[in-house]
């Protein structure tokens, strides 16, 4: 039987050692210590690569397709990388000796690094715990200057299509694997975020004060929910439908471009490239001339930025990315985010290059 990996193991590869003591936890419970004989093949080039995999002992052949071969060795600061770990294989890997190695899920990995060490929040924290008047938390939604690029006559008709809803505590408001369907504002009281791993068991992933929103991931990716938010205490929330989401925040303010597009605004417009990913993924891959920010510093790190310039943010997905822009138009920057990350940037060069070759 395979022996389930240690933490202390996942500490050491990159970007496991910038998750938490207790994500850590929860993703050692996922993963298992696996086996290859000598000469057997671990993937081949042009498979989708939708795991990480970390070469643990033994030596591994990466055979390039234009006949280049080079070696991977267990236990080196190389092999702390994941092996070949473009979205579609541009390697063949196979065991020079009896490997050791394990493998990690890439979407839930990236879910882990989306709520690890911050909040994906739209709006930031305003305390309106106290009891001031009813309509504090227009006011307080109008701090954040997201709201403020809306146009007036659709501001207004977010206000009108927002509905307040009576939450008691513990009640879940929104569920892991459930459709997205609203976008949430607490008006009055707290919540807790948590996610349920294969086994069941629940980590905490990030406490939600009163004037801060939650939701808008799923509305943005139109993805299933990736977390379960329940009330701490009871409390008031302000919602807001998905179509009218897209409609009246999402659209006006969130803007994604092609790899392309991206390109010609960093020559043409003075662009700059912000890579919102964990430095040691930084430093393993990057885009010449993009800067690293990753997304837990942004809200901290936007005071030495310049207005002047716009911003287009970047990581494996696109997940980090799209609320990496929503931070930096929340705080008054033209933002933007890389349709796709660097997976589809990665798959777009490697297409083109092919394409020149034929």
């Amino acid at each position: 039987m395979p022996a389930p990996v240690d933490i202390q193991f996942l500490r050491n590869f990159v970007p496991l050692g910038e998750l938490t003591i207790e994500n850590l936890q929860e993703l050692a419970g996922k993963i298992k210590l696996e086996a290859l004989d000598k000469d057997k093949p671990l993937f081949k080039r042009g498979q989708s690569a939708s795991q990480s995999i970390y070469l643990l002992k033994g030596e591994v052949y990466l055979l390039a397709e234009d006949g280049g071969k080079s070696v991977v060795v267990g236990g080196t600061a190389q092999s702390r990388n994941p092996l070949d770990p473009a979205p579609t294989r541009t390697k063949t890997a196979i065991a020079k000796t009896p490997i050791q190695f394990f493998r990690v899920d890439n979407g839930y990995l990236d879910l882990l690094l989306s709520w690890d060490k911050t909040e994906s929040l739209v709006v930031s924290g305003f305390d309106s715990s106290t009891d001031d008047d009813d309509d504090d938390w227009m006011g307080n939604m109008l701090k954040s200057e997201i709201f403020q690029r809306i146009p007036p006559a659709s501001l207004q008709m977010l206000f009108i299509k927002m509905e307040a809803v009576p939450f008691k505590a513990d009640e879940v408001v929104i569920r892991q694997g459930d459709e997205g369907d609203y976008y949430y504002y607490i008006r009055q009281g707290q919540c807790v975020v948590t996610h349920a791993g294969a086994s069941g068991k629940e980590i905490k992933l990030a406490d939600l004060n009163s004037g801060t929103g939650f939701g808008e991931d799923a509305l943005i990716s139109n993805n299933t929910r990736n977390a379960t938010v329940t009330m701490s205490t009871d409390g008031v929330l302000m919602r807001l439908g998905k179509a009218d989401f897209e409609e009246l925040l999402k659209n006006p303010t969130l803007h994604q471009v092609e790899f392309s597009e991206a390109m010609r605004m960093v020559k043409e417009d003075d662009a700059v490239i912000i890579d919102v990913r964990h430095e040691k993924e930084f430093k393993q891959s990057n885009l010449k001339g993009s800067i690293n920010i990753p997304l837990f510093m942004l809200r901290f790190k936007t005071q030495g930025l310049s207005k002047k310039h716009k911003y287009i943010t970047l990581c494996d997905t696109g997940r980090r990315s799209s609320s990496a822009a929503f931070i930096l138009n929340e705080k008054g920057y033209d933002a933007y985010f890389i349709d796709g990350g660097l997976k589809k940037v990665s798959e777009t060069l490697r297409q083109k290059k092919q394409k020149s070759e034929g």
